[in-house]
């Protein structure tokens, strides 16, 4: 089991991480979400050890986690962390980096090994390619297969899809996500992106300010946000007076009713491809419900609470 207990981090004299706490069991997977600079990535790396930490604990089982200040090479043996700039060897080959880790006394099964880690981030065809020649997307894709390559206990991951075509990004997704939870790897991902929260991830914890906010279940927190903060991370919400109280209502909790008493005028329909997602006026709001046609600008029409 992971255990964070109560820890607080500081770069300067203003805290960036305060009192965050969170246990992890094995295999389980843990989405941190939260806007820029709320301290996803600095809680990744106080994780993996690469910083000392001004109060609590971290440990993993019955080992502790420690800084720069008790390990000569920060970063613990038995995680891999995975930062936005990928830190890949340009001038050896995809095969090459991916096989960094693995060790050689063994060659064919290195070979096998590195083999089905490229299978997974669908980069096979670039096996014997020099990695200064690829793009970012697949740059980012062959980084996820070196930090795969030796199964650590935990992988902590951030932003690790940020570079890659929506097209593929999907089908990677799924790969990655089903080969941790196979081989029962502990995984943390700080993203932006609600997918890798809402399809794949066990857990989701909201990050704002340095401080989580709320932690729970991913379809608990979506149908239930506590404010609207919640709410915006996983795309646009409406706040709607009704009955003197505040509803968070997401667009496609809206739909057209001709009898309704909440009145909208349409200001711009924009076309989703399964649906359009209809922006509108409500008094000095902003209000966005989702149509399955277009509706054309200025028609006042009603709305509902699905």
């Amino acid at each position: 089991m992971l255990k964070v207990d109560n820890i607080s981090f500081s770069y300067g004299t203003i805290p960036n991480l305060r009192n965050v706490s969170f246990h992890l069991s094995k295999g389980q997977n843990l989405a941190l979400i939260g806007e820029s600079g709320c301290g996803k990535s600095t809680l990744l790396k106080l994780i993996y050890g690469l910083y000392d930490l001004d109060e609590g604990s971290i440990h993993w089982n019955d080992i502790e986690v420690l800084g720069p200040k008790f390990h000569l090479i920060p970063g613990m043996s038995f995680m891999k962390y995975l930062a936005q700039d990928f830190d890949l060897m340009p001038y050896i080959t995809v095969s090459e980096n991916v096989g960094k880790y693995l060790s050689n006394f063994f060659p064919e099964e290195k070979q096998s090994r590195i083999l089905e880690l490229l299978e997974i981030v669908e980069m096979t065809d670039f096996a014997n390619v020099k990695a200064k020649f690829l793009s970012g997307g697949q740059m980012q894709r062959v980084a996820l297969a070196r930090v795969l390559a030796v199964e650590p206990d935990i992988l902590l991951l951030d932003e690790p899809f940020s570079h890659i075509d929506n097209f593929r990004k999907n089908s990677l997704r799924r790969k990655l996500f089903g080969y941790l939870k196979k081989n029962k790897i502990t995984c943390i991902v700080a993203t932006h992106d609600s997918t890798d929260v809402l399809a794949f991830a066990d857990e989701v914890a909201i990050i704002k300010e340095g401080e989580i906010i709320d932690k729970g279940f991913p379809k608990m927190i979506y149908n239930h946000p506590k404010n609207s903060y919640i709410a915006s991370l996983f795309g646009d919400v409406n706040e709607i007076l009704i009955n003197n109280k505040i509803h968070l209502v997401y667009p496609h909790q809206l739909k057209v009713t001709p009898d309704s008493d909440l009145k909208v005028e349409v200001v711009t329909s924009f076309y989703k491809g399964s649906h359009y997602l209809i922006e509108a006026k409500f008094g000095n709001q902003t209000l966005f419900f989702v149509s399955q046609s277009e509706i054309e600008k200025e028609k006042i029409v009603g709305l509902s609470l699905i």
